[in-house]
């Protein structure tokens, strides 16, 4: 675990490298709503070692040092619940402005301790999160990867899809099935969007997946989507970094 000073603050931030003391490209993590925990040590680790410096912030450090719930309550039906009534309020303080102020920080922690351009992986809302990200930085940022992201495309002037143009990154989308934050709809409006912007990118749907497949530690966790997520991330970072 390191500290990685924010404009806002002081984000507890997970960090795993590759066994040698070789040059590695970086990669930023974006966790999930549910929060820095094992299941996303476990995954950091499973990119380092494919030979990348991991760096899994810890998104919701405004409320507190991970884990901001403790991960055995979760297996409680009514703690889960409780959880579940106070995760609103803590992701409404990660505003699209505080997302971009803080992954200008992870991008200049990752900018000490590797070279070259990063690549970003994001699970649910921090897939969302790493694009507004890569559409902030441009320059720094050579790879996406969203996995069972969601809200991309909304009614408001700020959709996150109305910033393709700014994205310079290569793009890989693995959405999940019956996805209602994120439906057949929807992304094809996102996919028109990278279209008119001439992104590469690639825009799948894991069929019989839900939202938040990869995560073995939720319900919701299917392992042959979660193992296709990791080939095709794996391959996305080898062709870009």
């Amino acid at each position: 675990m390191i500290d990685v000073t924010t404009p806002d603050g002081v984000a507890d931030c997970y960090l795993a490298r590759p066994d040698d003391d070789g040059h590695h490209p970086g990669v930023l993590f974006v966790i999930d709503a549910i929060g820095l925990r094992q299941r996303i040590k476990d995954m950091a680790d499973r990119i380092a070692a494919q030979g990348y410096v991991v760096l899994a912030p810890n998104a919701f450090y405004r409320d507190g040092r991970a884990p901001i719930w403790p991960p055995a309550r979760l297996e409680d039906p009514e703690a889960r619940a409780e959880f579940f009534k106070t995760l609103q309020p803590i992701m409404a303080k990660l505003t699209p402005q505080a997302a971009v102020s803080d992954g200008g920080a992870y991008l200049a922690k990752l900018g000490e301790l590797t070279d070259g351009k990063v690549g970003i992986t994001g699970y649910c809302m921090g897939g969302r999160v790493g694009w507004q990200i890569a559409a902030s930085y441009p320059d720094r940022v050579a790879a996406l990867g969203g996995f069972h992201t969601g809200g991309m495309v909304t009614d408001g002037p700020d959709s996150p899809h109305l910033r393709a143009p700014e994205v310079k990154a290569t793009v890989y989308w693995g959405f999940a099935d019956n996805d209602q934050s994120m439906t057949a709809e929807q992304i094809a409006t996102l996919n028109a969007a990278m279209d008119a912007a001439g992104i590469s990118y690639t825009s799948e749907v894991y069929e019989g997946a839900m939202h938040g497949y990869t995560m073995s530690d939720m319900g919701a966790y299917n392992e042959a989507a979660a193992e296709r997520h990791f080939n095709a991330l794996f391959d996305l970072l080898s062709r870009t970094l």
